[in-house]
């Protein structure tokens, strides 16, 4: 057995483990037999996209992530700016994660962004000065040393308020995707 294919299956019963999931229901939610599974992180049948695909989605993560190869062992993310408009994002996250960590910087802007709709939940923290965070017909001031956390299939959009503002921001990949296609919140 090469050693990728050991680490996958490591990796497989290990995701398997932390998130209390039996086999039968990693079989459950992946469509295929428990005994299938079983070989599969004992060694005892081959590791194919075929059953790879459909465990990867059960276990809510991707191939890639699976077959990374941590050779380099470089634990430390180096971020680099990125500047869209009156904001600036450094990410805090690799590539390949599930989850996507963010640092933003916001310049105090006079146009209200449009609020958008998405599935999932959003989370940030203000390190820095005070956010203006609508929600629908709601404003909300988020302080310096404050979190918020709410449901994004409400209007939503945030700003900063009265100077400068820095947040971590952490999304699903789902999240991540539309907030970077939308340049804005």
């Amino acid at each position: 057995m090469s050693e990728i294919e050991q680490l996958v299956r490591t990796r497989l019963r290990s995701l398997r483990h932390a998130q209390s999931l039996s086999l039968e229901d990693l079989a459950e939610r992946s469509h295929l037999s428990p005994s299938t599974i079983s070989r599969i992180e004992t060694g005892k049948r081959a590791i194919s996209l075929d059953v790879l695909l459909p465990l990867a989605r059960a276990l809510r993560t991707d191939v890639e992530t699976l077959l990374e190869d941590d050779a380099d062992n470089d634990v430390v993310i180096r971020p680099e700016p990125s500047r869209e408009g009156s904001r600036t994002t450094w990410m805090l996250s690799k590539a390949t994660g599930t989850m996507k960590a963010l640092k933003v910087r916001l310049e105090a802007a006079s146009e209200v962004p449009k609020q958008r709709v998405h599935p999932g939940h959003d989370w940030f923290f203000v390190m820095e000065g005070r956010v203006r965070l609508l929600l629908g017909e709601r404003a909300v001031i988020v302080e310096a040393g404050e979190a918020a956390e709410f449901a994004t299939m409400t209007p939503h959009a945030f700003m900063a308020e009265g100077g400068p503002a820095e947040v971590i921001m952490i999304f699903d990949q789902e999240g991540h995707t539309v907030h970077r296609q939308d340049g804005e919140d």
